[in-house]
């Protein structure tokens, strides 16, 4: 293995804890509305699939869920434990990844050293900050036994304009990263 793989897979591993630890971070900053807080992790974890692609972004939010399941204070007003994964706010922790794999595979462009275009960052950003709704809004409704109507308004309605402002931010800030990142995720 030569230098410039090694120092490729050391970015790549340094990369993967930035953005976890980025994500936790954003745990520190919830505001309580009811069963599930406003946070700015899932934004984190959506830019982490934008900025680094499925797989390493994925990986990210991988590794700041599992730090969170073995009890580091990384979730949402600096809660940890694998019992979150079974609160009302445990399924949008689940949604985090999914944001995180599915922005990065809209935003990859189809030839590694081709720029990603801009519809296709905000394609990333919007459809990854709505799939984090997806398992939050079914655990929300399984845990309460609601409607479908009150699980959407529950664990939608309270975050759509505050997760609109986060999307926008997200497309600003993600091809700057990704200019930034460059070579070390290809």
């Amino acid at each position: 293995m030569g230098n410039s793989t090694r120092n490729r897979m050391l970015a790549r591993v340094v990369l993967v804890a930035l953005f976890a630890a980025l994500t936790a971070a954003g745990a520190f900053i919830a505001i309580p509305v009811g069963p599930v807080p406003i946070v700015l992790q899932n934004m984190l974890a959506m830019l982490s699939g934008l900025s680094l692609g499925p797989f390493l972004g994925g990986g990210a939010v991988l590794l700041y869920l599992a730090a969170g399941a073995i009890g580091a204070p990384v979730f949402a007003g600096g809660a940890g434990g694998f019992v979150h994964f079974a609160a009302p706010s445990g399924g949008f922790l689940y949604g985090y990844l999914l944001a995180a794999i599915v922005a990065g595979l809209i935003a990859s462009s189809p030839r590694a050293e081709q720029k990603t275009r801009r519809w296709r960052i905000i394609a990333a950003a919007v459809v990854g900050m709505l799939v984090v709704y997806v398992p939050g809004v079914i655990q929300l409704k399984i845990l309460y036994n609601m409607t479908w109507k009150a699980a959407l308004l529950a664990g939608c309605a309270p975050f759509l304009i505050g997760d609109a402002i986060k999307t926008v931010a997200a497309i600003i800030i993600a091809p700057r990263l990704r200019s930034l990142i460059g070579d070390a995720t290809h």
